[in-house]
């Protein structure tokens, strides 16, 4: 006889988390809602018409009028993929950073996609030096320059980036940004800033669900794509297909997220209802509060004013403690989420996100009493008053 019993399980039920780390960030109630109503089909005329909002508002968010501008049906690392494997063609010279995590990852693509990687050296935890990448592209006169706009392992803000792609430009180079923890939080202008491919990721400071990925490419760059004489080697993230859902015709290529779609589309919504230019404001002076906070208790930031990324806040791990044990109390204590370090900076920072929905007073303040609480409680010489203070001082 047949055993009918499934497995027995619960209620799905997990932790009401507080999520101050790298991301995911918290999401608008707006957001979750859109993610519940009803399912249509990826090519029903109704989605469709979604499709085309989406676009838009993507074309806002980017600040770009670039035709081709999608929700690539995954993670940002889905995005990232999309833009390097379509964009670098086997033999083709490639320079990237290796000041950050993430710089790494756009190499190893970029290798994948059988790209030959040079790179510009710069320490982690600093941004590029436009002198050493002019010196860079002079010397390797590559066909694509890849750099991470908001490097999420360093708390780095890459500035002069008009410089950067200038120039790339020089040398008839296209440039692919990582734009993940920038879009909707920091300043981020594709068309006036000459950036030809520019990839993000939707749970950061857009506050969306993962699953639905922004990507744009410049005409200059989709010309590339199309003309290439080898096909993409992969066959899902293919541009020159994909531009049969996304472009005029909305011939079937494989089903969208449909519910994915949905949440960015409210996410998105958001962005534009607060302003883009507002939105980046908002971030600079929450984060500025957290910053203040931060500092006031004793702790020091992982990067200098003149390239600190408010998106991402990466704090010194002070003496006497260690990082893992600290973010482990504070999710059990407080179900506050902060991260640790990646990479070269691994066991040397914690990650304090302050992105979307999630950069609100309210989180900021919670944020620096719970660290300071947990860092007094583990014998670090900090002032937790002191940074309670100083973020309400900020915030006034």
């Amino acid at each position: 006889m047949a055993d009918t019993d499934g497995p027995t399980t619960g209620e799905l039920t997990p932790p009401d988390r507080t999520l101050m780390g790298p991301g995911p960030s918290d999401v608008h109630p707006r957001v979750l809602r859109a993610m519940s109503t009803p399912l249509v089909g990826h090519l029903d005329p109704a989605f469709v018409e979604i499709m085309d909002e989406v676009q838009e508002l993507l074309r806002y968010a980017f600040r770009t009028e670039n035709e081709w501008t999608i929700p690539v049906s995954g993670t940002g690392s889905a995005a990232m993929e999309a833009a390097i494997g379509n964009v670098v063609e086997p033999g083709d010279t490639v320079l990237v950073p290796t000041n950050g995590y993430f710089g790494g990852r756009m190499a190893s693509m970029a290798r994948r996609a059988g790209g030959g990687v040079v790179e510009v050296e710069a320490p982690w935890g600093e941004p590029l030096d436009p002198d050493a990448v002019a010196d860079a592209l002079a010397t390797h006169d590559p066909d694509v320059f890849g750099f991470i706009h908001a490097e999420t392992s360093t708390g780095v803000r890459q500035p002069a980036v008009p410089e950067l792609t200038a120039a790339a430009h020089d040398h008839d180079a296209l440039v692919i940004a990582d734009c993940v923890t920038s879009i909707g939080g920091v300043e981020l202008r594709v068309d006036d800033w000459g950036i030809d491919v520019a990839y993000a990721g939707p749970q950061k400071c857009l506050s969306c669900p993962p699953g639905a990925s922004p990507l744009t490419l410049s005409d200059e760059a989709m010309e590339k794509v199309l003309s290439r004489e080898e096909e993409v080697r992969s066959w899902y993230l293919d541009l020159s297909l994909l531009e049969g859902y996304w472009g005029e015709e909305r011939s079937y290529h494989h089903t969208a997220p449909v519910s994915n779609v949905y949440a960015l589309r409210e996410a998105l919504r958001l962005v534009a209802e607060e302003g883009i230019e507002a939105r980046w404001e908002r971030h600079e002076r929450i984060a500025g509060a957290l910053k203040a906070g931060v500092e006031g208790m004793g702790l020091e930031m992982n990067a200098p004013d003149d390239y600190w990324l408010p998106s991402l806040n990466a704090v010194r791990v002070p003496d006497g403690v260690e990082d893992g044990e600290v973010c482990a109390e504070l999710l059990d204590r407080y179900d506050l989420e902060i991260a640790s370090g990646l990479g070269d900076l691994e066991g040397e920072i914690f990650r304090i996100g302050c992105m979307g929905h999630s950069a609100r007073p309210e989180n900021v303040i919670y944020v620096v009493t719970a660290l300071g609480d947990v860092l007094e409680s583990m014998g670090a010489d900090v002032d937790p008053d002191a940074g309670v203070a100083a973020t309400r001082r900020a915030l006034r």
